[in-house]
């Protein structure tokens, strides 16, 4: 019977968030962060390489090292393309694995299928876990859950029967998951939260899971200890002997092996720490002291403690980017600083008797401490998608406490099913809602304006968004909106900048760029895009030296030397042009716009049959490049052959290019 249950609450988890989720199935990607990991990202867009995996293992790229992360979009890619619905879709199937794992994982440790099944339920469908699977970029989350849970699942086997066989691959998801996020790096104290309940490790006759069988009932680890107490054919008073004697569940001499069993854990967990800071300080994504004072940092992670528990309470008005509010209000800070002393100490206090509360309180608060913002990552003052893993704690809290709650009310089990369908009912609805604003980037964008105020990154990337579908001035006016609330963010002038520059009004886009380049000295975009203007509008002089700029700041920029290179040409110095060529065929290989040129370039100086071969090498990699075709044809008509010509201008032709097609139709060309 209960192998029944287990399979029909398996298959709800399944439906119910199939159902609340498949909106996923029409949305786009989005341009914040979407083009960082996948629609930009030249690595992940080849598929799975072997050159591509050796980058996954040795960049810190997007400010992080993630290499089964990397590697998990570029199998997306290789299976699926660019088609964003199959790219969203792994997310929900990884969400849903998690799902299924954690009620199974709860369900082993504690043999509580209802409260293990509402915990599940409760993680699959909350709202606030919209943004780790709604959003391609956060496949982080749901990649790096999947091992947390794998290796949960683990340590419970290796606890029912203590071994070197059953530990190894407990070190083993764990080292995955941190190579998916090292969001990881607390669970070593979760497993010790898990010795202390449901475990019972702490004390010294420790009670391991009952594995159920057909002739075993299930139990939880309190009623176990109750049924055995009541057996036990010892006095009342020899009980209570034994209990201070025996059972004390704090003894040291209990807790130290249980220390020591996790220190391969907590060294990978510390390793992982400092690869993470080092790859966040090289991609500039740590704030630094001055922008962020530690009494500002301090007063906002106590207050968005309270935060994130009143939005899974109330997940109403959620956002992608919730904008750092500065310095909260004194009242705000010593509020939670109430609430979170009160709530701890009647954890810490219930914790002998209520030992889940405790575990799940704690589970909650030191899941949270890598994101909780005492080290800023980015400017944002909370982010939905932290509570992925942190609120389980909050959950089991839920899930445990409200039948002690409702204690022997003779109504307790209408109302827990009352209470548990509501819940879930009314969850689901705000999830798929919720779901709907990811859709695309304008759906998402305006409704974080709707729901946030002075929302700078949201009016950047919106205006992102119209510029990219041909709005320029209504990403202008996005632009300058998020220049009014933070007048020093240098990507705000850029970005107003490049609109500018797409309508044409070159002049003002140069002055969006000065202002940049003067609150970021080191925007080495900035001074692409300025170089780029200047050119437009004859100054090559200028546009080189902003290039040579570019350059110092990113030897590697391939555009720099590209347009450089295109600038010396203009001025005549035709030998400078094809070296700057060179070097950006040597940084990229692949970069078929510099073989062109550089074939026009030698094609210029008389050399036709570097031309050609530079303009077949450009074919190579892009085989629909009809300009090349166009031009290789030109030189080897000049040279006599005409076979060849015709075979490159009708290649031309089928792509579409009306030059070739007047061409091949002149009456003044005899093919």
């Amino acid at each position: 019977m209960s192998n029944n249950k287990i399979l029909l609450i398996s298959i709800f988890l399944i439906v119910a968030t199939v159902i609340v989720f498949w909106q996923v199935n029409y949305c786009d990607f989005i341009n914040y962060d979407d083009h960082v990991y996948v629609t930009e990202n030249g690595h992940v867009q080849r598929g799975l390489t072997m050159d591509g995996i050796r980058w996954a293992f040795t960049t810190y790229h997007a400010s992080n090292w993630h290499p089964l992360t990397w590697i998990s979009h570029m199998l997306d890619v290789q299976f699926f393309g660019l088609k964003p619905q199959w790219h969203h879709l792994t997310n929900l199937l990884f969400h849903i694995a998690n799902t299924l794992l954690l009620f199974f994982v709860l369900y082993r440790m504690t043999n509580a299928l209802w409260q293990s099944a509402f915990v599940a339920a409760l993680f699959a469908l909350h709202p606030l876990h919209v943004e780790s699977v709604a959003w391609v970029a956060e496949r982080k989350d749901v990649v790096s859950t999947f091992f947390w849970m794998l290796t949960m699942g683990a340590y419970c086997y290796y606890v029912e029967r203590p071994g070197l066989r059953r530990y190894l691959p407990v070190v083993s998801f764990f080292a995955l998951g941190l190579m998916a996020k090292p969001m990881l790096v607390t669970l070593p104290f979760i497993l010790l939260l898990l010795d202390y309940w449901p475990f019972l490790r702490f004390e010294q006759k420790q009670l391991a899971p009952v594995i159920q069988t057909k002739s075993t009932k299930p139990m939880n680890p309190d009623k176990r200890k109750g049924k055995s107490r009541k057996n036990n054919p010892i006095t009342i008073k020899e009980e209570v002997k034994a209990d201070k004697s025996a059972d004390s569940p704090f003894r040291w001499t209990m807790i130290r092996p249980l220390l020591w069993e996790k220190v391969p854990l907590f060294a990978l967990a510390v390793f992982s720490s400092i690869i993470t800071y080092i790859a966040q300080q090289k991609g500039g994504a740590v704030q630094s002291i001055e922008a962020f004072p530690l009494s500002v940092r301090i007063s906002n992670a106590l207050v968005s403690y309270i935060t994130y528990i009143g939005r899974m309470i109330w997940p109403n008005n959620l956002a992608i980017y919730y904008p750092y509010p500065g310095l909260w209000q004194l009242w705000q800070v010593l509020g939670a600083v109430f609430i979170l002393i009160a709530v701890t100490l009647a954890a810490i206090l219930m914790a002998k008797r209520f030992q889940y509360l405790t575990v799940g309180w704690l589970w909650y608060v030191g899941a949270l401490v890598p994101v909780i913002g005492l080290v800023q990552v980015g400017g944002q003052a909370s982010a939905d998608r932290y509570t992925y893993i942190p609120l389980i704690g909050l959950f089991i809290m839920v899930a445990w406490g409200m039948p002690t709650l409702l204690g022997q009310w003779r109504y307790c089990k209408k109302a827990l099913i009352a209470f548990s369908t509501l819940t879930l009912l009314c969850l689901s609805i705000v999830t798929w809602t919720q779901v709907g604003y990811w859709q695309n980037n304008l759906t998402l964008y305006d409704h974080a304006l709707k729901v946030t105020d002075n929302n700078c990154v949201v009016y950047i990337n919106r205006g992102n968004a119209y510029a990219a579908i041909g709005n320029q001035q209504q990403a202008i006016e996005d632009f300058s909106r998020a220049i009014e609330i933070n007048s020093k963010v240098p990507s705000a002038y850029f970005n107003r900048g490049a609109a500018y520059a797409t309508i044409g009004n070159q002049q003002q886009a140069i002055e969006d760029y000065n202002r940049a380049i003067e609150i970021n000295p080191k925007y080495a975009l900035a001074y692409y895009n300025r170089g780029n203007a200047y050119a437009a509008i004859g100054n090559r002089q200028q546009s080189i030296e902003d290039y040579d700029k570019a350059i110092e700041i990113n030897p590697k920029y391939v555009e720099a030397y590209s347009n450089r290179a295109a600038s010396y040409y203009l001025l005549g110095n035709r030998q400078q042009a094809i070296e700057n060529y060179n070097r950006a065929i040597e940084i990229n290989s692949e970069f078929a716009l510099a073989y062109y040129n550089r074939g026009n370039v030698y094609a210029a100086n008389g050399n036709r049959q570097q031309a050609i071969e530079d303009f077949t090498r450009a074919i190579d990699i892009n085989p629909k490049f009809a300009s090349s075709y166009i031009k290789r044809a030109a030189l080897y008509y000049s040279l006599g052959n005409q076979k060849q010509a015709y075979e490159d201008l009708r290649g031309a032709a089928e792509l579409g290019d009306k030059t070739a097609q007047n061409l091949l139709t002149s009456k003044g060309i005899s093919w």
